[in-house]
């Protein structure tokens, strides 16, 4: 362990990695959220056929880098938690929140993509698509806006316990 933990580790510095990889991953949610998934809404291109790949495609390569993001914020907060740079009570809860941040990233990469686009699929070609969302697809689009809202929860507050004790390092 002394091998990672030597002075080759005590260059980088954690917590702008975690600051960085938090903001552009919240941010970019935002912008897939708030900003993307409204506008294909709103072209029309939801109700296409070939949309369910399409957004297999969006999905699939943004809930990559979500992984890498989530990965980098879990990483950062257990090297700061091992140099003891947050308060104890934080070292516990950031620990928590970037371990449920992975697990959404995951429950995103390998459940909810795959199956909402699978639900998507029109299979028969011969047959007129039904513009009606389906009752699983409403549920799980409901979850889905569970998890964003837990997401953006956890990752605002460890973006702000990040930012606020980089803050104080530094002055």
């Amino acid at each position: 362990m002394n091998a990672i933990s030597g002075k080759q580790s005590d260059r980088i510095n954690w917590q702008v990695i975690v600051l960085f990889a938090l903001g552009f991953w919240l941010s970019g949610s935002l912008l897939l959220d708030f900003v993307i998934v409204p506008g294909l809404f709103a072209a029309g291109m939801m109700s296409q056929v070939s949309f369910a790949s399409a957004g297999y495609l969006i999905f699939g390569l943004f809930n990559r880098i979500e992984l890498v993001c989530a990965a980098l914020v879990l990483t950062g907060f257990l090297v700061l938690n091992r140099r003891q740079l947050l308060p104890s009570r934080q070292q516990r809860w950031s620990f928590v929140l970037s371990a449920l941040l992975l697990t959404i990233a995951i429950i995103y990469t390998y459940v909810f993509t795959p199956q909402m686009s699978s639900l998507g699929l029109q299979l028969n070609w011969f047959e007129s698509s039904n513009a009606a969302m389906s009752p699983v697809m409403a549920q799980m689009h409901g979850f889905y806006w569970v998890l964003e809202g837990l997401k953006f929860v956890a990752g605002a507050t460890l973006l702000r316990w990040c930012y606020r004790d980089s803050c104080s390092l530094m002055g």
